[in-house]
């Protein structure tokens, strides 16, 4: 197994009602999933890195919640302008930042669960047209729709619960 991608990578998926309402449970329920992914893991275990060269425990979870909360503003932009241009950050160095190092982790599963709520509402009852609202990303140089959007952050969340579950595994934590 490709320890990087313990789900796979992405795979887009045409449109459908049914794999919409999966993806948006994926949003809502993915803060419970981390919560549970890290459970009774000490401070050693969290320092752990999921593979070799990886993050360890505690970078992965601040940036589930760096990244969505990217998402979520992201998601914000393609509903209320025309194929906005969305900005890309530099996820390896803020996962070196201050923050991340010093900050427990229980405040960005905190942070996730609020985030979330406002995330899964905002989506929830959209009309169909707006999935096929779009934004532009500069380093990707594509456009993509919500739906897209809404399929990658599904698998980014349950990509990273996964990083956590399978070291938990390998080493029988």
């Amino acid at each position: 197994m490709d320890l990087r991608y313990p789900i796979g990578k992405y795979e887009p998926q045409p449109f459908s009602d049914k794999q919409k309402r999966e993806w948006l449970q994926d949003i809502q329920f993915l803060p419970g999933m981390l919560e549970a992914a890290i459970e009774n893991l000490d401070e050693k275990q969290l320092n752990t890195p999921y593979r070799e060269g990886g993050w360890n425990v505690k970078q992965v979870v601040h940036h589930v919640a760096d990244s969505h909360m990217n998402a979520y503003i992201r998601f914000k932009l393609g509903l209320t302008e025309n194929n906005p241009t969305i900005r890309p950050y530099e996820e390896s160095l803020w996962a070196e930042l201050n923050d991340v190092k010093a900050v427990p982790i229980n405040i960005s599963i905190t942070l996730l669960y609020a985030l979330h709520t406002r995330w899964h509402s905002a989506l929830l009852n959209l009309p169909a047209e707006a999935w096929n609202r779009t934004v532009f990303h500069p380093e990707a140089k594509k456009e993509m729709t919500l739906y897209y959007l809404l399929g990658s952050y599904a698998w980014h969340g349950r990509h990273h619960v996964a990083h956590i579950t399978s070291l938990r595994e390998r080493m029988r934590w």
